[in-house]
């Protein structure tokens, strides 16, 4: 066998001859994170010039400026990698990601039938109005439970509520900034069939004629898809998401393409920052942006968006709405932009727990497209008690000094409701692991999903090009070794695994909305939902996160209903100004 102890490698800047050198000893192309990181373990400073070295190898070019943000960019990513490296991963342990051979099963109707035991979601009685008032806007904050129960009476016509919608989108979003693109052909003609529809006796069930918006990351035939940035604000796309067509199926309106930040990052995107309801001069966070802002403003009945790492939970939290973070999985991306393949999770956010519920049981399910998709048993009953329901706490968190917990004593309030209401809480701690280092798989998955963006340079014209930005990053991201990508999702099975013992002993976790909880279950796919539990002084919302079980949704759902219905923070409004 030849050997090539003694031979001279070529010139770095001949790089076919270099690549071919290297395939020969049995490295392949994979040299890009190895000539940076090799020349950093040696010792050399991550520069401006050894970034350019890696580039001839990686068959990428980026420019001074670049690079110049990039150094300080990849000083902190090393710090997650050498983080990562000091974790010690037993050979047993495999990565968090599962080859499987057998293609999809046959997609299912988007119609599914009911069980022979009755529908999943059992809501709670809505009390009958005296009168509808003749200025429909005064329904503008109705949850979906009482809306439904209007339009299944023909009391209000699905018409009149989406021509309504509409007119507060038009009205309030010079405001806020949360529509992408209005989609009032396509609601109308849906509004007028399900009005015809139930007029005729068929009703749907309680999605029937109630308008919605969607995440512009969603694809909706017709209309553009934005994903929130100007490289991709003309593209369209010609079949809807499964998602979209799932709600369709419901008897669902669609109203409005809401804003995203870019590329599913905060709160900025090509038409602007979208804002805070309740505080105008402040953003909506994100990158569900448009759909929590939408929602909480009473623009529409509620929305979708999604989060691959507090992109429900954020806007949620500063927005007021209730925001459902399903298991990961349990929804079809099929026709969502991807951001990472492991962690995108699709979900709801609205005015109520029980509307979460509702929404969640008529896009749930797998379609066989989307290979994490998975069916699963689901079941809500709104009238479930805390009593009959095993909650934990994470005690240390909701009792650290109130100087680095601003909202402790929100926090701890609510912790006294849900005693009074008969919950037993039992105090718990969450799995003791570095979750920080395993963020390498976003950042990798993510620069993956927009490789030809970078590659073609059109990464330029996004709005954002600060150093946290993703044309930084994604740039950034390149230059993580493929051993630290699996090892990362190693330490993710440990992490699985962990919290998979301790939810065994618990329905629901009931824990503050914090960092440390959101990049933990959103690693292992555990579901949330967050929901409004008081108000600061200046009149913003603070929020609390229940924790659940993989494909836990029903329990989880029931303990938060069961909170929220006993305080009501839901139920407060913005007053806006135009």
């Amino acid at each position: 066998m030849p050997t090539h102890a003694t031979t001279t490698p070529p010139p770095l800047r001949d790089r076919r001859a270099f690549l071919q050198y290297f395939s020969c000893i049995g490295l392949g192309s994979t040299l890009l994170p190895g000539v940076l990181w090799a020349k950093v373990s040696a010792g050399a400073e991550i520069t401006a010039a050894t970034i350019a070295a890696a580039e001839e190898v990686a068959g990428v070019k980026f420019d001074d400026a670049e690079r110049a943000m990039m150094v300080e960019s990849l000083k902190s990513q090393e710090a997650l990698l050498e983080a990562l490296h000091k974790v010690s991963l037993p050979n047993e342990v495999p990565p968090a990601l599962v080859f499987d051979p057998r293609p999809p099963a046959p997609a299912r109707s988007a119609t599914r039938a009911k069980g022979a035991k009755g529908p999943a979601v059992r809501t709670s009685a809505v009390p009958r109005r005296a009168a509808v008032p003749s200025d429909l806007e005064a329904l503008a904050f109705l949850p979906v439970t009482e809306l439904a129960a209007l339009v299944k009476a023909r009391r209000v016509s699905s018409l009149a509520l989406t021509e309504m919608y509409l007119a507060r989108l038009r009205k309030y979003d010079p405001l806020l900034k949360c529509v992408v693109t209005l989609t009032e052909e396509r609601a109308l003609k849906q509004a007028r069939a399900a009005d015809a529809e139930i007029r005729a006796g068929r009703y749907r069930g309680p999605l029937h004629g109630i308008p919605w918006g969607a995440k512009d990351l969603f694809a909706v035939a017709g209309y553009p898809t934005t994903w929130g940035t100007a490289p991709y604000k003309d593209q369209m796309i010609a079949e809807d998401a499964e998602v979209v067509k799932r709600l369709d199926a419901a008897g669902a309106v669609l109203v409005a393409k809401l804003t995203l930040g870019e590329l599913a990052m905060g709160d900025v995107w090509f038409g602007g920052m979208t804002r805070n309801p309740w505080k105008p001069e402040q953003g909506s966070s994100g990158s569900s942006a448009g759909p929590a802002s939408a929602t909480a403003a009473g623009l529409v009945a509620f929305a979708l968006g999604t989060e691959t790492l507090g992109s429900i939970s954020s806007p949620s939290t500063r927005c007021g709405t209730t925001g459902l973070r399903p298991t990961f999985g349990r929804v079809p991306r099929t026709g969502a932009m991807a951001l990472s393949w492991s962690m995108d999770k699709a979900g709801p956010l609205c005015r109520s727990v029980e509307d979460c519920a509702l929404v969640l049981d008529a896009i749930r399910g797998a379609d066989g497209r989307d290979p994490a998709a998975v069916d699963a048993p689901y079941a809500f009953d709104a009238g479930r008690t805390l009593r009959s329901l095993r909650v934990g706490y994470v005690k240390s968190a909701f009792e650290r000094d109130e100087k680095d917990y601003p909202n402790k004593a929100f926090d701890a309030a609510s912790l006294d409701v849900l005693r009074s209401l008969g919950a037993k809480l039992t105090p718990v701690e969450l799995p003791d692991l570095p979750y920080a280092p395993m963020r390498v798989i976003l950042l990798a998955e993510g620069a993956a999903a927009f490789d030809e963006l970078t590659r073609s340079g059109r990464d330029k014209e996004m709005a954002a090009q600060e150093k946290g930005s993703w044309p930084n990053t994604f740039r950034t991201a390149r230059f993580i070794p493929a051993v630290d990508y699996v090892n990362a999702n190693r330490l993710r099975s440990i992490a699985i695994r962990e919290w998979g013992k301790l939810m065994a002993d618990y329905d629901v976790l009931v824990t503050p909305t914090e960092f440390k909880e959101l990049v933990a279950t959103n690693l292992t796919g555990h579901p949330a939902v967050i929901l409004p539990n008081g108000f600061r002084p200046d009149g913003t919302p603070v929020s609390l996160t229940f924790l659940g079980k993989i494909d836990g949704e029903g329990a989880m759902l029931e303990a938060a209903n069961a909170y929220q219905r006993a305080t009501g923070w839901n139920k407060r409004v913005p007053t806006l100004k135009v």
